[in-house]
């Protein structure tokens, strides 16, 4: 199947042709006709999928065939759990626009507000927006949802474990009820069906991979190792094989700014992103990793959701998720696209029952090595992280801010409120 025959005109083809794809992926043979066709759809495809241009070509063929209303109204809003993931969106908004009087911007927080109304103000057609930020704006009046015809929520299931429940609704609560929605999600979760229940208007389900799947270009092995030793054994692994591209993945920020500081001084090129970094440096981070000016990043899990970095040989999990359909999310970022990729856990004792946790969702065994030199002692760490449920591995953004029904909050609490939208 071509992306002609999925109904796309010309000017999207030729944009289509000029970022180097000839056939569409399942997810886009999938989505695409149906979005054109102006169907409410909920759609789960894992990463690297080609799921944002599922969204992106329809909604770019729908704004552009229909009349422009004056001064340019927001008629298109995707919503994105992160910033990394909002940029990357919007990037691809742009790339596809490319032959269309279509207008875009992106929105998210941990930067100034003032260039971003500044573009609102001579009017976009598509908006790419963090829910905080948007809210942000929303309460200074710098944009209006009031003429929105398509409503884009992407990784609805990451959106939901960092606790944006409330802040969608609010948002929806400001648009037309007549208007056309998208959900794509990770998973079909009973949480995501059961938002897609309020939201979505008869959707069709469109699903490209089982859930919780990994792609089988990867291969996945896991090293039993000390706590104490898995820096060493990284730097081994990293040097031994002479890996050029490497994303690290831990559960807390300290341990990311400490395994790079550690990588950095024993001669391997590295950077650090997550939530405490600012735009700027998470930004420029990405982009010295992408251009191959440093060879590991090491990133905490919001921070590295939603990079889009093209055909990635090596995920390294320094430490294992203590929410096991991150694994899933986390070796997602490699093998894409139907390239080889390798991901590799290092697990200490504590980490034992995460690991069958995952080989229970994933309903596969792991392959499990000792590299020499490396053996583990198996002692139990004196600081054993505590497994989480997925419902309640993160608190909720919203929590402690009470209940919308109750007397609204004084105006120390609202400030409190704003702040943390901003942080998104």
């Amino acid at each position: 199947m071509s992306f002609k025959s999925l109904g796309l005109n010309d000017a999207l083809l030729k944009a289509v042709r000029k970022q180097g794809y000839e056939n569409p992926s399942p997810i886009q043979e999938k989505a695409i006709p149906l979005i054109l066709e102006g169907k409410d759809v909920l759609a789960s495809a894992q990463t690297g999928t080609g799921k944002t241009a599922g969204f992106t070509l329809p909604i770019l063929q729908i704004l552009s065939e229909t009349k422009k209303p004056n001064k340019r109204p927001i008629r298109a809003l995707i919503l994105a759990p992160t910033r990394e993931l909002a940029a990357q969106v919007h990037k691809n908004v742009v790339d596809y626009s490319k032959f269309l009087d279509i207008k875009s911007a992106v929105i998210f927080g941990g930067v100034n507000a003032k260039p971003q109304i500044r573009a609102l103000k001579y009017g976009v057609d598509i908006l790419v927006a963090t829910p905080g930020r948007l809210l942000d704006l929303l309460d200074q009046r710098a944009l209006s949802l009031g003429r929105l015809d398509i409503l884009v929520l992407d990784e609805a299931d990451r959106m939901l474990d960092m606790g944006f429940l409330r802040d969608i609704k609010k948002i929806i609560s400001l648009m037309p009820e007549r208007r056309q929605n998208l959900m794509f999600s990770a998973t079909f979760s009973k949480e995501i069906k059961k938002l897609a229940e309020g939201i979505l208007h008869r959707p069709i389900s469109v699903e490209t991979a089982p859930q919780n799947t990994t792609a089988e270009t990867v291969d996945q092995k896991a090293y039993r190792v000390d706590r104490e030793s898995k820096i060493e054994l990284t730097i081994k692994l990293i040097s031994d094989g002479n890996w050029k591209q490497v994303l690290i993945f831990t559960r807390t920020k300290h341990r990311a700014n400490k395994l790079s500081e550690k990588l950095v001084k024993a001669g391997i090129t590295s950077a650090a992103i997550h939530g405490n970094k600012s735009q700027g440096a998470r930004t420029k981070a990405l982009d010295y990793f992408k251009s191959g000016k440093i060879r590991v990043l090491v990133a905490t899990d919001i921070a590295a959701r939603g990079l889009d970095i093209p055909l990635l040989p090596h995920v390294i999990n320094f430490e294992l998720p203590n929410v096991p359909e991150d694994y899933v999310h986390r070796i997602g970022r490699t093998g894409r696209a139907g390239a080889d990729g390798q991901a590799i856990s290092l697990v200490d004792i504590d980490e034992v029952e995460y690991v069958r946790s995952i080989e229970k969702l994933l309903g596969q065994k792991l392959e499990t090595e000792v590299v020499e030199g490396f053996e583990p002692t198996n002692k139990p760490s004196e600081n054993k992280p505590k497994q989480q449920n997925r419902r309640t591995s993160r608190k909720p953004r919203s929590q402690g801010q009470g209940n919308s029904n109750k007397t609204k909050s004084s105006s120390g609490s609202k400030k409190r409120s704003s702040n943390n939208r901003r942080r998104r």
